[in-house]
Protein backbone atom coordinates (compact mmCIF):
# COMPACT_ATOMS: atom_id res chain seq x y z
CA UNK A 1 0.00 0.00 0.00
CA UNK A 2 3.11 2.41 0.65
CA UNK A 3 4.51 1.97 -2.41
CA UNK A 4 1.16 2.84 -4.72
CA UNK A 5 0.68 5.80 -2.69
CA UNK A 6 1.64 9.52 -3.42
CA UNK A 7 1.91 10.76 -0.31
CA UNK A 8 5.40 10.23 0.93
CA UNK A 9 5.72 9.34 4.49
CA UNK A 10 8.16 7.29 7.47
CA UNK A 11 6.86 4.36 9.68
CA UNK A 12 9.83 4.06 12.93
CA UNK A 13 9.64 0.64 14.28
CA UNK A 14 10.23 0.11 17.86
CA UNK A 15 13.41 -2.00 17.07
CA UNK A 16 14.54 0.81 15.57
CA UNK A 17 14.43 0.61 11.88
CA UNK A 18 12.25 2.57 9.48
CA UNK A 19 10.35 2.49 6.92
CA UNK A 20 10.37 5.02 3.79
CA UNK A 21 7.67 4.81 0.49
CA UNK A 22 9.54 7.54 -1.00
CA UNK A 23 13.13 7.72 0.25
CA UNK A 24 13.89 10.66 -1.94
CA UNK A 25 11.29 13.00 -0.58
CA UNK A 26 10.23 14.81 2.41
CA UNK A 27 7.73 12.70 4.36
CA UNK A 28 4.22 14.18 4.50
CA UNK A 29 3.94 12.25 8.13
CA UNK A 30 6.03 9.93 10.43
CA UNK A 31 4.85 7.48 12.95
CA UNK A 32 6.79 6.43 15.95
CA UNK A 33 6.03 3.26 17.56
CA UNK A 34 7.68 3.41 21.36
CA UNK A 35 6.33 -0.22 22.30
CA UNK A 36 6.12 -3.38 20.02
CA UNK A 37 2.77 -3.56 21.51
CA UNK A 38 1.54 -0.85 19.90
CA UNK A 39 2.56 -2.00 16.46
CA UNK A 40 0.34 -4.73 16.95
CA UNK A 41 -2.21 -2.62 18.27
CA UNK A 42 -2.05 -1.43 14.46
CA UNK A 43 -1.83 -4.18 12.86
CA UNK A 44 -5.34 -5.72 14.65
CA UNK A 45 -7.40 -2.74 14.90
CA UNK A 46 -5.90 -0.77 11.86
CA UNK A 47 -6.46 3.23 12.18
CA UNK A 48 -8.80 2.23 15.43
CA UNK A 49 -5.44 0.83 16.84
CA UNK A 50 -2.74 3.40 15.75
CA UNK A 51 -5.70 6.08 17.33
CA UNK A 52 -5.38 4.88 20.89
CA UNK A 53 -1.87 4.39 21.57
CA UNK A 54 -1.62 7.45 20.14
CA UNK A 55 -3.58 8.92 22.75
CA UNK A 56 -2.02 6.92 25.38
CA UNK A 57 1.36 8.35 23.89
CA UNK A 58 2.76 4.60 22.64
CA UNK A 59 3.45 6.45 19.20
CA UNK A 60 4.10 9.94 18.16
CA UNK A 61 2.54 11.27 15.10
CA UNK A 62 4.26 13.95 13.39
CA UNK A 63 3.38 15.89 10.55
CA UNK A 64 -0.17 16.21 8.64
CA UNK A 65 -2.75 14.52 10.04
CA UNK A 66 -5.06 15.43 7.74
CA UNK A 67 -2.65 13.45 5.16
CA UNK A 68 -2.32 10.59 7.58
CA UNK A 69 -6.45 10.08 7.43
CA UNK A 70 -6.78 10.50 3.80
CA UNK A 71 -3.67 8.30 2.80
CA UNK A 72 -5.32 5.59 5.58
CA UNK A 73 -9.08 6.12 4.02
CA UNK A 74 -8.12 5.55 0.50
CA UNK A 75 -5.68 2.42 1.21
CA UNK A 76 -8.59 0.77 2.94
CA UNK A 77 -7.12 0.77 6.23
CA UNK A 78 -10.30 2.60 8.09
CA UNK A 79 -12.31 -1.59 8.79
CA UNK A 80 -11.10 -4.81 9.06
CA UNK A 81 -12.90 -8.00 10.23
CA UNK A 82 -12.11 -7.08 13.74
CA UNK A 83 -13.11 -3.88 13.50
CA UNK A 84 -16.37 -4.99 12.29
CA UNK A 85 -17.04 -7.15 14.72
CA UNK A 86 -16.17 -4.20 18.08
CA UNK A 87 -18.54 -1.92 15.42
CA UNK A 88 -21.38 -4.77 16.30
CA UNK A 89 -20.75 -4.79 19.50
CA UNK A 90 -20.67 -0.79 20.31
CA UNK A 91 -23.78 -1.18 18.35
CA UNK A 92 -25.42 -3.91 20.89
CA UNK A 93 -23.72 -1.90 24.09
CA UNK A 94 -24.44 1.40 23.32
CA UNK A 95 -27.42 1.64 21.01
CA UNK A 96 -29.22 4.96 21.02
CA UNK A 97 -32.69 2.69 20.78
CA UNK A 98 -33.45 3.63 24.63
CA UNK A 99 -33.77 7.58 25.35
CA UNK A 100 -31.65 7.00 28.45
CA UNK A 101 -28.45 5.16 26.04
CA UNK A 102 -29.39 8.05 23.35
CA UNK A 103 -29.11 11.24 26.01
CA UNK A 104 -25.77 9.79 27.65
CA UNK A 105 -23.94 9.23 24.41
CA UNK A 106 -24.78 13.12 23.66
CA UNK A 107 -24.33 14.30 26.72
CA UNK A 108 -21.20 12.47 26.12
CA UNK A 109 -19.59 14.66 23.58
CA UNK A 110 -21.38 17.73 23.69
CA UNK A 111 -21.89 18.18 27.40
CA UNK A 112 -17.80 18.57 28.46
CA UNK A 113 -18.40 22.47 28.70
CA UNK A 114 -19.24 25.59 26.66
CA UNK A 115 -16.02 27.13 27.52
CA UNK A 116 -14.23 24.53 25.38
CA UNK A 117 -15.88 24.35 22.53
CA UNK A 118 -15.72 28.09 22.82
CA UNK A 119 -12.04 27.90 21.84
CA UNK A 120 -11.98 26.01 18.61
CA UNK A 121 -15.59 27.07 16.53
CA UNK A 122 -16.12 30.54 15.33
CA UNK A 123 -17.95 33.30 17.34
CA UNK A 124 -21.45 32.40 16.12
CA UNK A 125 -20.67 29.05 18.03
CA UNK A 126 -22.05 26.80 15.18
CA UNK A 127 -20.79 23.42 15.04
CA UNK A 128 -21.25 21.99 11.69
CA UNK A 129 -20.14 22.55 8.43
CA UNK A 130 -19.41 25.69 6.95
CA UNK A 131 -20.14 26.62 3.57
CA UNK A 132 -17.41 28.69 1.49
CA UNK A 133 -18.33 30.67 -1.26
CA UNK A 134 -15.42 31.70 -3.64
CA UNK A 135 -13.23 34.04 -1.93
CA UNK A 136 -14.21 33.38 1.87
CA UNK A 137 -11.33 33.65 3.90
CA UNK A 138 -12.41 33.36 7.26
CA UNK A 139 -14.70 30.28 9.01
CA UNK A 140 -17.16 33.11 10.92
CA UNK A 141 -17.87 34.47 7.55
CA UNK A 142 -18.54 30.31 5.82
CA UNK A 143 -20.60 29.64 8.86
CA UNK A 144 -22.81 32.80 8.41
CA UNK A 145 -23.36 32.36 4.87
CA UNK A 146 -24.56 28.71 5.62
CA UNK A 147 -26.83 29.51 8.03
CA UNK A 148 -28.28 32.29 5.52
CA UNK A 149 -28.09 29.43 3.06
CA UNK A 150 -30.07 27.37 5.32
CA UNK A 151 -32.46 30.19 5.92
CA UNK A 152 -33.03 30.79 2.12
CA UNK A 153 -33.91 27.10 1.97
CA UNK A 154 -36.53 27.26 4.30
CA UNK A 155 -38.25 29.89 2.66
CA UNK A 156 -38.91 31.81 6.13
CA UNK A 157 -41.59 34.39 6.66
CA UNK A 158 -41.87 36.57 9.26
CA UNK A 159 -44.36 35.28 12.03
CA UNK A 160 -43.15 31.43 11.01
CA UNK A 161 -42.61 29.36 13.30
CA UNK A 162 -39.29 27.05 13.43
CA UNK A 163 -38.47 23.38 15.21
CA UNK A 164 -34.79 23.03 15.35
CA UNK A 165 -33.99 19.72 16.82
CA UNK A 166 -30.35 20.01 17.94
CA UNK A 167 -29.95 23.50 17.74
CA UNK A 168 -26.56 23.41 19.77
CA UNK A 169 -26.31 27.00 20.97
CA UNK A 170 -28.69 28.38 18.82
CA UNK A 171 -27.13 30.30 16.23
CA UNK A 172 -29.68 28.94 13.30
CA UNK A 173 -32.37 29.97 15.58
CA UNK A 174 -31.36 33.84 16.47
CA UNK A 175 -30.37 34.14 12.85
CA UNK A 176 -33.57 33.28 11.93
CA UNK A 177 -35.74 35.55 14.64
CA UNK A 178 -33.20 38.21 13.89
CA UNK A 179 -33.29 38.48 10.33
CA UNK A 180 -36.80 36.89 9.06
CA UNK A 181 -38.80 37.46 12.17
CA UNK A 182 -39.25 33.48 13.07
CA UNK A 183 -40.25 32.37 16.09
CA UNK A 184 -38.30 29.22 17.20
CA UNK A 185 -37.79 26.40 19.74
CA UNK A 186 -35.00 24.24 20.21
CA UNK A 187 -35.04 20.60 21.04
CA UNK A 188 -31.75 19.29 22.63
CA UNK A 189 -31.30 16.61 25.43
CA UNK A 190 -27.80 18.32 26.32
CA UNK A 191 -28.13 20.58 29.31
CA UNK A 192 -24.60 22.27 28.68
CA UNK A 193 -25.56 23.85 25.11
CA UNK A 194 -29.09 24.46 26.14
CA UNK A 195 -27.84 26.11 29.83
CA UNK A 196 -25.84 28.25 27.34
CA UNK A 197 -28.24 29.05 24.65
CA UNK A 198 -30.83 30.41 27.41
CA UNK A 199 -27.99 32.75 28.67
CA UNK A 200 -27.91 34.17 25.25
CA UNK A 201 -31.57 34.40 24.48
CA UNK A 202 -32.31 36.45 27.94
CA UNK A 203 -28.92 38.25 26.91
CA UNK A 204 -30.51 39.18 23.47
CA UNK A 205 -34.15 39.86 25.42
CA UNK A 206 -35.97 37.26 23.32
CA UNK A 207 -37.61 35.66 26.29
CA UNK A 208 -40.71 34.32 23.98
CA UNK A 209 -39.43 34.64 20.77
CA UNK A 210 -36.79 31.76 20.69
CA UNK A 211 -37.49 28.70 23.14
CA UNK A 212 -36.21 25.66 24.25
CA UNK A 213 -37.35 21.84 25.17
CA UNK A 214 -34.94 19.48 26.83
CA UNK A 215 -35.79 16.52 25.00
CA UNK A 216 -34.49 13.80 23.02
CA UNK A 217 -35.83 14.27 19.18
CA UNK A 218 -38.91 11.40 19.99
CA UNK A 219 -39.74 13.81 23.00
CA UNK A 220 -40.28 16.86 20.97
CA UNK A 221 -43.79 18.33 20.85
CA UNK A 222 -45.46 20.77 18.68
CA UNK A 223 -46.22 21.33 15.25
CA UNK A 224 -44.77 24.25 13.45
CA UNK A 225 -44.46 25.69 10.19
CA UNK A 226 -40.61 25.29 9.65
CA UNK A 227 -38.13 22.46 10.64
CA UNK A 228 -34.58 22.21 10.40
CA UNK A 229 -31.75 20.28 12.33
CA UNK A 230 -27.90 20.43 10.98
CA UNK A 231 -25.66 17.81 11.70
CA UNK A 232 -27.57 15.66 14.38
CA UNK A 233 -29.89 13.08 12.40
CA UNK A 234 -26.38 11.06 12.46
CA UNK A 235 -27.03 10.69 16.42
CA UNK A 236 -30.59 8.85 15.59
CA UNK A 237 -28.76 5.94 15.96
CA UNK A 238 -28.50 2.40 13.14
CA UNK A 239 -31.97 1.15 13.86
CA UNK A 240 -34.19 4.66 14.65
CA UNK A 241 -33.74 6.81 11.40
CA UNK A 242 -37.79 5.55 11.40
CA UNK A 243 -38.39 7.24 14.25
CA UNK A 244 -36.52 10.32 13.80
CA UNK A 245 -38.79 10.93 9.77
CA UNK A 246 -41.90 9.53 11.81
CA UNK A 247 -41.15 12.75 13.96
CA UNK A 248 -39.83 14.38 11.50
CA UNK A 249 -43.27 14.54 9.29
CA UNK A 250 -45.02 14.92 12.68
CA UNK A 251 -43.37 18.09 13.60
CA UNK A 252 -44.47 19.85 10.34
CA UNK A 253 -47.94 21.37 9.83
CA UNK A 254 -49.28 20.11 6.05
CA UNK A 255 -47.32 21.72 3.23
CA UNK A 256 -44.70 23.00 5.28
CA UNK A 257 -40.92 22.85 4.32
CA UNK A 258 -37.82 21.61 5.95
CA UNK A 259 -34.16 20.96 5.71
CA UNK A 260 -32.11 17.93 6.88
CA UNK A 261 -28.70 18.21 6.98
CA UNK A 262 -26.47 15.38 7.62
CA UNK A 263 -23.49 13.29 7.09
CA UNK A 264 -23.85 10.28 5.11
CA UNK A 265 -23.16 7.40 3.25
CA UNK A 266 -25.10 6.43 -0.37
CA UNK A 267 -26.34 3.26 0.97
CA UNK A 268 -27.23 1.85 4.62
CA UNK A 269 -24.02 0.89 5.92
CA UNK A 270 -22.63 0.41 10.03
CA UNK A 271 -18.84 -0.19 9.34
CA UNK A 272 -18.67 2.93 6.90
CA UNK A 273 -19.71 5.16 10.26
CA UNK A 274 -15.99 3.76 11.44
CA UNK A 275 -15.37 1.90 14.55
CA UNK A 276 -12.95 4.79 15.68
CA UNK A 277 -15.42 7.57 15.69
CA UNK A 278 -17.89 5.73 17.33
CA UNK A 279 -15.48 4.37 19.95
CA UNK A 280 -13.81 7.50 21.28
CA UNK A 281 -16.06 10.83 19.68
CA UNK A 282 -19.70 9.83 19.38
CA UNK A 283 -20.97 6.75 20.64
CA UNK A 284 -24.16 5.29 19.10
CA UNK A 285 -23.89 7.65 16.24
CA UNK A 286 -24.52 6.34 12.58
CA UNK A 287 -24.05 8.43 9.35
CA UNK A 288 -27.35 7.27 7.46
CA UNK A 289 -27.87 6.14 3.70
CA UNK A 290 -28.86 8.77 1.62
CA UNK A 291 -31.10 6.05 0.13
CA UNK A 292 -32.49 5.04 3.12
CA UNK A 293 -33.57 8.53 4.15
CA UNK A 294 -35.29 9.46 0.61
CA UNK A 295 -37.60 5.82 1.21
CA UNK A 296 -38.25 6.55 4.97
CA UNK A 297 -39.18 10.13 4.14
CA UNK A 298 -41.30 8.98 1.00
CA UNK A 299 -43.40 6.26 3.36
CA UNK A 300 -44.06 9.22 5.74
CA UNK A 301 -45.19 11.60 3.12
CA UNK A 302 -42.13 13.68 2.56
CA UNK A 303 -41.49 15.12 -0.99
CA UNK A 304 -38.06 15.58 -1.64
CA UNK A 305 -37.60 18.77 -3.07
CA UNK A 306 -33.78 19.28 -3.48
CA UNK A 307 -30.64 17.47 -2.60
CA UNK A 308 -27.41 19.30 -1.84
CA UNK A 309 -23.85 17.63 -1.20
CA UNK A 310 -21.98 19.83 0.35
CA UNK A 311 -18.88 17.47 0.95
CA UNK A 312 -16.03 19.60 -0.05
CA UNK A 313 -17.08 22.25 2.54
CA UNK A 314 -16.20 19.93 5.59
CA UNK A 315 -12.73 19.79 4.64
CA UNK A 316 -11.49 23.05 5.25
CA UNK A 317 -14.21 23.13 8.12
CA UNK A 318 -13.17 20.75 10.16
CA UNK A 319 -9.13 22.11 9.30
CA UNK A 320 -10.28 25.37 10.42
CA UNK A 321 -11.88 23.93 14.22
CA UNK A 322 -8.35 21.85 14.46
CA UNK A 323 -6.35 24.74 14.06
CA UNK A 324 -8.27 26.96 16.34
CA UNK A 325 -8.29 23.78 18.35
CA UNK A 326 -4.07 23.73 18.40
CA UNK A 327 -3.70 27.53 18.43
CA UNK A 328 -5.60 27.89 21.77
CA UNK A 329 -4.78 24.35 23.28
CA UNK A 330 -3.29 26.58 26.52
CA UNK A 331 -6.56 28.15 26.91
CA UNK A 332 -8.05 24.93 27.07
CA UNK A 333 -6.44 22.89 29.00
CA UNK A 334 -5.99 25.63 31.59
CA UNK A 335 -9.97 25.32 32.05
CA UNK A 336 -9.67 22.22 33.41
CA UNK A 337 -6.14 20.38 33.49
CA UNK A 338 -6.57 17.36 34.61
CA UNK A 339 -9.65 16.88 32.41
CA UNK A 340 -7.65 18.50 29.51
CA UNK A 341 -4.59 16.65 29.31
CA UNK A 342 -2.66 15.08 26.92
CA UNK A 343 -4.67 12.39 26.37
CA UNK A 344 -7.72 14.56 25.47
CA UNK A 345 -5.39 16.63 23.25
CA UNK A 346 -4.38 14.25 21.34
CA UNK A 347 -7.68 12.56 20.76
CA UNK A 348 -9.05 15.50 19.96
CA UNK A 349 -6.70 16.67 17.41
CA UNK A 350 -6.54 13.42 15.53
CA UNK A 351 -10.78 13.21 15.33
CA UNK A 352 -10.79 16.92 13.86
CA UNK A 353 -7.63 16.47 11.62
CA UNK A 354 -8.48 12.97 10.80
CA UNK A 355 -12.42 13.87 9.92
CA UNK A 356 -10.56 16.74 7.68
CA UNK A 357 -8.72 14.34 5.75
CA UNK A 358 -11.44 11.64 5.67
CA UNK A 359 -13.69 14.57 3.42
CA UNK A 360 -11.10 14.46 0.55
CA UNK A 361 -9.78 11.06 0.08
CA UNK A 362 -10.82 9.81 -2.83
CA UNK A 363 -11.96 6.42 -1.91
CA UNK A 364 -14.55 7.26 1.02
CA UNK A 365 -18.78 7.23 0.18
CA UNK A 366 -19.29 9.84 2.69
CA UNK A 367 -21.42 13.04 1.77
CA UNK A 368 -22.62 16.03 3.42
CA UNK A 369 -26.11 16.16 2.47
CA UNK A 370 -28.65 19.03 2.44
CA UNK A 371 -32.09 17.78 1.79
CA UNK A 372 -35.06 20.30 0.97
CA UNK A 373 -38.47 18.54 1.74
CA UNK A 374 -42.12 19.47 1.96
CA UNK A 375 -45.03 18.20 3.55
CA UNK A 376 -47.08 16.65 0.78
CA UNK A 377 -46.80 17.79 -2.87
CA UNK A 378 -45.53 21.34 -2.96
CA UNK A 379 -47.19 23.74 -5.39
CA UNK A 380 -45.57 26.71 -3.10
CA UNK A 381 -41.57 25.90 -3.48
CA UNK A 382 -39.63 28.11 -6.11
CA UNK A 383 -39.33 26.04 -9.18
CA UNK A 384 -35.89 26.22 -9.55
CA UNK A 385 -32.79 27.26 -7.06
CA UNK A 386 -32.32 30.88 -8.91
CA UNK A 387 -33.67 32.68 -5.24
CA UNK A 388 -30.99 30.82 -3.26
CA UNK A 389 -28.30 32.90 -5.12
CA UNK A 390 -29.93 36.49 -5.54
Amino acid sequence: MGERSAVPFTVRFADGSEYRNKSEQTPVFTISYKYPHAERATLLLGAAGLAEHYFKQNVDIEGDLVMLATFNTDGGGGTNPVTRVLNWWHELMHSNRSLRHAKENARYHYNRGTELFRQYLDPTMTYTCAYWKEGTTTLEQAQRDKLEHVCKKLRLQPGDTLVDIGSGWGSLLFRAYENYGVLGTNVSPTPDQNAAMQKEIERRGLQGKIQIQEADFREAKGVYDKYVSLGVYEHAGYNQLEDWIRGMAGSLKEGGTGVLHFIGNINRDLEGTGYFIRRYIFPGGYLPGLGETVEIMDRHGLEILDIENLRRHYAPTLRAWAENFDKNWEKIRALEPEKYDEYFRRMWRFYLYGCSGIFLAQGNSAGLFQIVFSKGKTTAYPMTRDFLYK
